[in-house]
């Protein structure tokens, strides 16, 4: 039985559509003008890798997406775009028989700067002709919907709450992966590669993130939460080896990514401070007391989800000597500050699981945080940290990550800090 799709595209008065109808993985008929070839008897495959009109295909692309499949094939890898440079040597690693895919997040759209961000409609045009530019298809999931009540309504409410939140490895661990996993699924690959800075080792039948040898651009902190089940369809080719070497195999592929900057961070602040976007989203600037650790008042400040543990800047009072974020409490409106050696955490409590059994082990309490040695003892939800020497500036809501010889063995959510 077939079925029509129809697709369309829009930048100031131009508009563009797309109409197919398909019939298994295969197109029957299409009214598709400003492409540069004809897509009746494509299969979808073949279909996401033709160029033409960039408004015509990027009204293709919306057709596509919502019926895209493929037959598996020996081979064919599903490589996930972010339109930077990363992510198309992963493409050219994958040969001839590589789909890109790119997800369509949601961005503030009253953020100041959207275009550098992973997720924009510029970052997908950059993606998507980098997959034609090799001939490849490429096709891109629209999920601005489902993204931002899954990872950013969250992030928003955990501030509320007093929490300093991670979405990033929020995504990766409770959305990114799994849609791209399903899209290679679907796409009839064996693989799914990405262009991330990691590694995967096998430990005791499980396949786990371990640190890519860059140690300057590791990102398994940031891959930690991905269900190890997910990793036996994953691969990350560029964990062997360094980001300049990634930039100088892209300029000798010729590739336009080779000099491209690097995405940001958290794509949908859209370059802005998260405080100006939390303020976008509804939380109140309530003002309340900034206190010392005797509750004695020290001055003001303009609600407490500005403020997190380990911060120095911004605080507007004056003790005598540096002061820092201690800790904030949502129900009173207070921000807590004190000396920085009253920042020391040794006992850290998470939210999550452990792969494998472990009694000591390499703990990061942050993304940039230096990694420590700690006893670990599980918990019914998670597990306890002893950390051998003090941390600072731990918050509540960030990830806990747990190595065991490189591998990540275990990773959490902050629960409570002492």
């Amino acid at each position: 039985m077939s079925t029509e799709v129809f697709g369309d595209a829009t930048r100031g008065d131009a508009w563009a559509a797309v109409r197919l109808t398909v019939d298994g993985d295969r197109i029957v008929a299409a009214d598709a003008p400003g492409l540069e070839r004809p897509l009746t008897g494509l299969t979808l495959l073949e279909a996401a890798a033709v160029g033409g009109e960039p408004l015509a295909v990027e009204a293709l692309a919306g057709a596509l997406a919502q019926v895209f499949r493929a037959e598996p094939a020996p081979g064919r890898v599903a490589v996930a775009m972010s339109g930077g440079v990363d992510s198309a040597v992963a493409l050219l690693r994958g040969g001839g028989g590589a789909v890109g895919v790119t997800l369509r997040l949601w961005q503030d759209p009253a953020a100041p700067d959207t275009e550098r961000a992973c997720c924009s409609p510029a970052a997908v045009a950059a993606a998507r002709a980098t997959c034609h530019a090799l001939g490849l298809p490429h096709v891109t999931l629209d999920l601005r919907e489902e993204f931002k009540r899954t990872i950013v309504d969250p992030f928003a409410h955990a501030y509320e709450a007093g929490e300093t939140p991670n979405p990033c490895m929020r995504c990766n661990g409770a959305f990114r992966f799994d849609v791209l996993v399903g899209f290679a699924e679907r796409a009839g690959a064996e693989e799914l590669w990405t262009g991330h800075y990691a590694r995967i080792a096998e430990r005791d039948g499980l396949r786990l993130v371990a640190r890519a040898v860059d140690e300057r651009k590791d990102q398994s902190y940031m891959l930690a939460a991905v269900d190890p089940r997910l990793l036996e369809r994953v691969r990350f080719p560029l964990g062997e080896q360094t980001k300049e070497e990634t930039r100088d195999e892209a300029a000798r592929a010729g590739l336009a990514a080779a000099r491209r900057a690097e995405s940001q961070e958290a794509c949908f602040l859209g370059g802005d401070d998260y405080r100006a976007f939390l303020e976008r989203q509804g939380l109140r600037s309530d003002p309340g007391d900034v206190v010392d650790t005797d509750g004695a008042r020290l001055g003001s400040h303009d609600g407490y989800w500005r403020f997190t543990p380990g911060q120095r800047r911004g605080l507007r009072v004056n003790g005598g000597r540096p002061l820092y974020v201690l800790r904030t409490d949502a129900a009173t409106n207070t921000v807590t500050v004190g000396a920085r050696d009253r920042l020391a955490t040794t006992t850290v409590e998470a939210r999550g699981r452990l792969h494998l059994p472990v009694t000591e082990a390499v703990v990061k309490v942050r993304y940039r945080s230096a990694p420590v040695r700690a006893a670990v003892v599980p918990t019914e939800d998670g597990f306890t940290l002893e950390l051998d020497e003090p941390a600072y500036g731990v918050a509540r809501g960030q990830f806990a990550v747990v190595y065991d010889d490189g591998s990540v063995v275990g990773a959490g959510v902050i629960t409570t800090v002492a």
